[in-house]
């Protein structure tokens, strides 16, 4: 049996799925650098941090600043200096984020439901559930 190395075809699957969002979201101005992760986290956690969003999503900081910087200049979002502590700033979506999000979960869920369009729905949980246990293996070796 040639069995192909997980790590080849999840690098393989990743590539795949950059290149696919990157071309769907690039009207939005959300086309590279996985910007899109960042304000789908801020979307669902209005004052998150960046040192919060940098453990959440195992980024390095330098890419989540970067990321942070691009969805301000874009509008949306909206940095306000958190009152205990002035080097931290807690980040919020903004009427033009708030506005576009219906229209972002949409474009992420069909984007989810034509990857797995050749599975049937017990093969795609299990999918899942075998990533998520991968995932959880490859945490401990950190």
């Amino acid at each position: 049996m040639n069995k192909e190395p997980v790590g080849k075809l999840i690098a393989y699957l990743h590539r795949q799925n950059t290149k696919i969002l990157s071309r769907e979201l690039q009207p939005y101005g959300l086309g590279s650098g996985g910007q899109h992760s960042f304000l789908k986290l801020i979307l669902g956690n209005p004052g998150i941090t960046q040192d919060q969003m940098t453990n959440e999503m195992k980024f390095d900081k330098a890419t989540t600043a970067r990321s942070v910087k691009h969805l301000e200049q874009l509008g949306y979002i909206e940095r306000q200096p958190d009152p205990k502590d002035r080097r931290s700033s807690h980040l919020y979506p903004t009427a033009k984020a708030l506005a576009f999000a219906p229209e972002f979960q949409s474009i992420l869920d069909g984007h989810n439901a034509r990857m797995t369009a050749e599975l049937t729905e017990e093969e795609s949980d299990t999918l899942v559930a075998l990533l998520q246990k991968v995932i959880r293996s490859t945490e401990k070796l950190l």
